[in-house]
C-alpha cells in the first residue's frame, strides 16, 4: 500500500500544540509553523485536529497544478514541497486549489507556507518533527504495517471526496471501524455517512 508516511489520528489529539512547537523550531521554517491544529468545533467541543499537507498524489497536487509560477514542486517519492521562495508570488492560486485547506498566504513575506512533511529530515530517514513529539500518537510516522502492529484494527483512509472528486493521498487519516466509507467524504464536520446522522 503505502510507504513510510504521516498517519493522523484525530481521536488521540488532546489539542496541546507540542506539533506546532516543534514545527516552528525545524530550520527550514525559520520561526514558523506549517502545521495548524483545528478546532472543528469551537465553542462546544474540545475536539482538535492536527492539519498536515496530506500530498496529494490523484489528481497529483492540486496546489502545485495551479501556481501560474511553477513554484511548488513535487517530489519523485511523493512529497509536495512548499513553494520555492525565489519563484512564489503569493497569488494564493494554491489555496484556494487545495481541498484540504493547508497552504496558508504569509501576507508580510507574500509567501506560501505549508508542510513539506520534513523532507529535510525523512528524506534521511528521521521522522517529522511534529511526530517526534506528539505524545498521545495522534501524528505517527511509519509504515501502515507498523501503524497496525502498534494499534491492531486500525483502519485508515488515503481516498477522500470533495462533491464528485476522490482525492488519493500520501498522508492517511485514521478513521472509527464502525464509521468507515471508502472513499472518505471530505470536509469538516461530517455530520451524515450512508444517509445516516453520525452527529
Amino acid at each position: 500500500m503505502m510507504g513510510r508516511t504521516i498517519f493522523i489520528d484525530p481521536g488521540r489529539c488532546i489539542g496541546c500544540q507540542a506539533c506546532v512547537s516543534a514545527c516552528r523550531e525545524c530550520d527550514s521554517h525559520r520561526g514558523k509553523s506549517m502545521i495548524h491544529l483545528d478546532y472543528p468545533d469551537e465553542g462546544r467541543s474540545v475536539a482538535s485536529l492536527p492539519t498536515v499537507c496530506m500530498h496529494c498524489e490523484d489528481p497529483v497536487a492540486p496546489c502545485a497544478e495551479v501556481c501560474p509560477a511553477d513554484a511548488i514542486l513535487v517530489t519523485a517519492d511523493g512529497v509536495v514541497q512548499q513553494a520555492d521562495t525565489t519563484r512564489c508570488i503569493g497569488c494564493a492560486n494554491c489555496v484556494n486549489a487545495c481541498p484540504f485547506g493547508v497552504p496558508k498566504i504569509d501576507l508580510q513575506a507574500k509567501l506560501q507556507m505549508k508542510c513539506n512533511l520534513c523532507y529535510d529530515r525523512t528524506a534521511y530517514g528521521l521522522a517529522p518533527m511534529c511526530a517526534t513529539v506528539c505524545p498521545t500518537g495522534a501524528l505517527f510516522y511509519g509504515t501502515l504495517e507498523e501503524l497496525q502492529t502498534e494499534r491492531p484494527g486500525v483502519q485508515v483512509a488515503d481516498s477522500f471526496t470533495f462533491g464528485s472528486t476522490t482525492v488519493s493521498t500520501g498522508v492517511a487519516m485514521v478513521v472509527p471501524a464502525d464509521k468507515v466509507q471508502w472513499p472518505v467524504p471530505g470536509g469538516l464536520p461530517v455530520v451524515e455517512i450512508n444517509g445516516k446522522d453520525v452527529r
